[in-house]
């Protein structure tokens, strides 16, 4: 396999089920839905606490995306923490790196494309990530761990990929809709390596 190059990623990426519907009521990233709804204000009051409603152009859906993005970008920098300590193989470990530092950076732009639409994201990641993070710390090691990690990455690409594809060709908001328009480029790199990644491991 190739050394991975340093693709800075143009926006939330990688990985992770973006299901509405698998996060419980005390997840950070429900929490965060639910605070974003009362934004959505119909007499124009907006949130009690900033004073101010998210934009008409900023669908649920729209919403929605930016939650489960940063719940996204947010896991993938720790399982690639993960990657870099536990991962036996040294493409696993700079895979991981790549994740860090990819979202990293991800997760800065769209905190600020959040904060103008006065958008909530989660602080912490869902449950059901951080189960699965829980799982691949605690149970996984050496070449286990290699081959469950890399396993992991190509699952949740290839969801997150199917997450910004309708974003960019659906989102109401342009901002949000360009936002991951220019991520997928990103995201099918971290997938194609995932794969060449997993399939070297897979022979050893």
């Amino acid at each position: 396999m190739k050394k991975l190059p340093n693709y800075v990623l143009a926006g939330a990426l990688a990985c992770i089920c973006f299901s509405c519907n698998n996060s419980s009521p005390s997840d950070s990233a429900q929490a965060a839905k639910d605070s974003n709804a009362r934004k959505m204000d119909s007499t124009g009051t907006g949130d009690s606490t900033t004073g101010r409603s998210i934009p008409t152009t900023v669908s649920k859906a729209d919403q929605n995306f930016a939650v489960n993005a940063a719940d996204a970008g947010m896991t993938e920098i720790q399982a690639g923490q993960l990657a870099e300590q536990k991962g036996m193989d040294k493409e696993v470990k700079m895979y991981g790196k790549m994740m860090v530092k990819d979202h990293t950076e991800a997760a800065d732009k769209l905190k600020t494309i959040a904060a103008a639409k006065n958008i909530t994201l989660p602080s912490s990641i869902s449950a059901d990530m951080q189960k699965n993070l829980d799982d691949l710390q605690a149970k996984k090691s050496g070449k286990d761990f290699d081959k469950a990690y890399m396993n992991m990455m190509v699952g949740d690409h290839k969801k997150v990929i199917s997450a910004f594809e309708d974003e960019s060709k659906n989102g109401s908001d342009a901002d949000l809709r360009a936002f991951a328009d220019s991520t997928l480029h990103t995201l099918h790199h971290h997938l194609d390596e995932a794969q060449k990644c997993q399939k070297m491991i897979s022979k050893m």
